[in-house]
């Protein structure tokens, strides 16, 4: 998610890196989210909605096997700031919804949508009962072993 913003990288050249880790056998890890700035103004739906959309809905549905998806809300990461669990719901449950709807519901039930946003020990357990946050992508909580195996323990 950050690399759009960093490195200036463009939906077109992320389907063109999926693509070639796919053309090589290799399992892809799709980090993607909104801005602080898109999620102030109502739009974070449409955000993720167009980034996903442009960069991996051109692939057939066998490929998607090999996709794990990892929602990352731009503005929770490194800031020690974390989108509340319903709000992490909503959009899992949302991009679950838009994959049925380009595919089929059993497609988006198959695919793991994991949540990237500052986990950390004492939200953990929280974020991973929701029902369509299949895991978590753990940034620096897991530079501390202490934390990272009470996240590992709340999963």
């Amino acid at each position: 998610s950050e690399r759009r913003a960093y490195f200036n990288e463009s939906d077109d050249l992320l389907a063109k890196k999926v693509d070639t880790a796919l053309a090589h056998e290799m399992r892809v890890i799709f980090c993607f989210g909104e801005e602080l700035k898109d999620r102030k103004s109502g739009n974070e739906n449409s955000v993720v909605e167009s980034q996903i959309k442009k960069a991996l809905f051109h692939l057939p549905e066998a490929a998607w096997s090999q996709i794990v998806l990892a929602y990352e809300p731009v503005w929770a990461i490194g800031t020690g700031e974390t989108a509340t669990p319903d709000q992490a719901q909503d959009m899992h449950a949302f991009i679950r919804k838009t994959l049925a709807n380009a595919y089929a519901q059993s497609l988006a039930d198959s695919v793991s949508i994991l949540y990237g946003g500052s986990v950390k020990s004492s939200n953990a357990e929280e974020i991973f009962s929701k029902t369509d946050v299949d895991g978590g992508l753990i940034g620096g909580a897991a530079l501390d072993a202490e934390h990272f195996t009470a996240i590992v323990n709340a999963f």
